[in-house]
């Protein structure tokens, strides 16, 4: 016999609430949209609403939720802007199919010091920009080939996210230094990765991609 879902309005015992946050918790990157709550919740719209509002759960845009840490429940905790953008496009296209790219795969490598107000991410499938509501930012996607792009996984504060290599970085970064809205960041940025690329690999995706040019834009700039 399977077991009810808790009803809106109707008190949920607090273990069972503890199991439906932990079940939330394992979402990938913390991160859930209320079509995903179906199987905790019989109207999970309102219930992860609710969850919010005791903070619970930390609302990133509208119709995207984060699971709060547990040590930070009730505190002014707030998710960083690029593990918000992998965390929202995972929730959409599944994890491996949101790489952190540009300027937000900058920020990730330690070569874009500044904290930006937009966030970049490559996803299989064209999507609208969607504007955050917890700060003054947005998420911009880029329809990509996400198979072909040259990725690994490095550590947010949401958990492991995918993000382009250096090499894959300082080409993307050449290719279109004005993407994310931080231009003048961006030959500061690639002067920081360069000298950690491998230039055989550098090379090799850039003939892979067609973008030898961007790759000689990038060594000029250096």
């Amino acid at each position: 016999m399977t077991e009810e879902a808790p009803r809106v309005g109707v008190p949920v015992p607090r273990r069972r609430r503890g199991a439906a946050l932990t079940s939330l918790a394992g979402r990938p990157l913390r991160t859930v949209r209320p079509v995903q709550a179906g199987e905790q919740y019989a109207q999970p719209r309102q219930q992860l609403a609710k969850m919010a509002r005791n903070g619970e759960l930390h609302r990133t845009a509208n119709g995207y939720y984060v699971v709060v840490p547990r040590a930070a429940i009730g505190t002014s905790w707030m998710p960083p802007l690029e593990a918000v953008a992998a965390g929202i496009a995972a929730a959409d296209f599944g994890l491996d199919n949101a790489v952190l790219m540009g300027v937000s795969a900058a920020r990730l490598h330690g070569a874009l010091p500044r904290a930006l107000a937009v966030a970049v991410v490559a996803v299989p499938m064209q999507r609208a920009k969607v504007r955050l509501r917890d700060r003054d930012g947005s998420v911009v996607f880029v329809k990509r080939n996400v198979d072909r792009l040259d990725a690994e996984r490095l550590p947010t504060e949401l958990g492991p996210a995918l993000v382009t290599t250096v090499e894959q970085t300082v080409l993307d970064l050449a290719h279109r230094p004005l993407l994310g809205g931080a231009g003048d960041d961006v030959p500061a940025a690639i002067r920081t990765l360069l000298p950690r690329c491998d230039r055989h690999r550098l090379d090799e995706l850039a003939v892979e991609q067609r973008l030898r040019a961007a790759r000689d834009r990038a060594v000029s700039v250096s």
